[in-house]
């Protein structure tokens, strides 16, 4: 196929365009911006843009199919001439749905959790050699690419987001996929700007469960009473097959899972973690890995990039980088760093980055999700607020929302940095979480700082 994407620097469309050049198919697009490590890794295999920007003309009728990108808006003017053409017009969902009709599609949804648990099944898959395409949003440890598309392999694993799936098509991403194998992890309310109430943001996942192939099976989070409601009351024809959190010991640092061969040691923490866990295994029983293979091979699995990310560790302090942003990630990352390091501080740093973290209306859903921290800080960029077309928050409304009136809030970067640069380290945890860059964090000058 002669295929071009419009937004090609996106995490997703990258790795889609990487995975449909290696794969044979004719590939160009276009951007007008493209950041690293996008950019790197499409000028590594001759898909960088020769410059930045739209350009119509690319746009003719011997293209097969135009794959359109978030990034883009409803007028760009690649758009526009593709849909003057009549050309098929596919968002990155779509195609893969289009993509794998004759296959069996794996999806792995949830508000938190989704990446990992999709990370651990694919991780389990590789290490007992079974084949498997697959989208997924985090570079994975032994995978070279987040998107692989083959024509024989009988089983797709998707990451299943709610979000939209591009600027002309306003449903979520996991609305196209109508897997055979579904498994949701959690529904805590997020994206605010495009799901306004927590009961509409609810119905998005009733709609995902609802698509599920009849004949299909949903495996879901059965300690999570939204989804348990939800996944109880779908009518269609499939089975259910709800999990729980599997029992295990923190030692020294260390967790354990209790299994019927006896303590066995994991190296992902925090009772989420676990949680995911339980989903994976059960998603890779109904693919045909035993319960005694999936021990074997999970015992390996580091974690996804940016997921609980170990940064530094000796003996006396450890550094953690997190995505965590949304309130129920911040709240079960924090509660696992303390849960695994009792005895030492724990210092918790939040960037808030996301539209729904920097509102007024959605910021006192982070009520006490620091609590367990001995110091808390919180850094957002004013900046930020005013190119999205919101209003300051005063420091005392932010420590009020999070209910820590000892919270430190830092909205200009260097102060956040020189405070970074300042602490004292000894006999402590350091979490650090955010979506988005930390200011510009100088990561490998902080990390040098840290070890000391």
């Amino acid at each position: 196929m002669n295929i071009h994407f419009i937004a090609i620097g996106g995490s997703a469309m990258h790795n889609l365009a990487r995975a449909l050049d290696e794969k044979g198919e004719q590939v160009a697009g276009s951007d007008d911006a493209i950041f690293e490590p996008s950019r790197s890794r499409l000028q590594e295999k001759g898909l960088l843009p020769k410059e930045e920007g739209w350009f119509p003309h690319k746009i003719t009728t011997s293209l097969d199919v135009v794959i359109l990108g978030m990034h883009a808006k409803p007028d760009n003017p690649e758009l526009i001439r593709a849909q003057e053409l009549g050309l098929t017009i596919y968002s990155y969902p779509e195609f893969l749905y289009q993509y794998s009709q004759q296959k069996t599609r794996v999806v792995i949804g949830g508000s938190h959790g989704k990446t990992t648990i999709t990370a651990m099944i694919l991780h389990v898959l590789h290490y007992h050699q079974r084949e498997v395409d697959f989208m997924v949003g985090a570079q994975l440890e032994g995978f070279d690419t987040m998107v692989h598309l083959t024509d024989e392999n009988e089983f797709i694993v998707l990451e299943g987001d709610e979000y939209l799936s591009s600027p002309i098509d306003l449903r979520p991403k996991f609305h196209w996929y109508q897997p055979n194998i579904a498994l949701v992890s959690g529904i805590a309310w997020d994206h605010i700007n495009v799901f306004p109430s927590e009961e509409n943001y609810e119905t998005q996942f009733r709609v995902f469960m609802d698509s599920i192939v009849h004949g299909g099976i949903l495996v879901y989070n059965e300690e999570d009473e939204r989804v348990k409601e939800l996944a109880e009351a779908t009518q269609i024809p499939i089975r259910k097959h709800g999990y729980h959190s599997l029992d295990y010991e923190v030692i020294d640092g260390q967790t354990y899972l209790t299994t019927s061969e006896g303590p066995l040691p994991v190296a992902i923490f925090g009772a989420h973690n676990i949680s995911n866990l339980a989903g994976a295994k059960w998603v890779c029983q109904h693919m045909g890995i035993d319960e005694e293979d999936f021990y074997e091979a999970i015992t390996s699995f580091k974690g996804a990039s940016k997921r609980l990310e170990t940064i530094y560790k000796s003996d006396d302090r450890i550094l953690y980088k997190d995505f965590a942003h949304a309130p129920s990630k911040v709240n079960a990352t924090t509660q696992a760093v303390k849960n695994q390091y009792p005895s030492r501080k724990l210092l918790a740093c939040l960037e808030l980055h996301t539209y729904s973290s920097l509102s007024s209306q959605f910021i006192y859903q982070y009520k006490n999700t620091l609590s367990q921290a001995k110091q808390a800080v919180v850094y957002y960029d004013k900046e930020a607020l005013s190119l999205k077309g919101m209003q300051a928050m005063h420091i005392d409304e932010i420590q009020k929302a999070f209910n820590n009136p000892s919270l430190q809030v830092f909205t200009n970067a260097n102060d956040f940095h020189q405070y970074l640069f300042q602490q004292e380290y000894k006999d402590t945890s350091l979490l650090m979480m955010s979506s988005g860059n930390y200011g510009g964090l100088d990561w490998k000058g902080f990390t040098s700082h840290f070890r000391r």
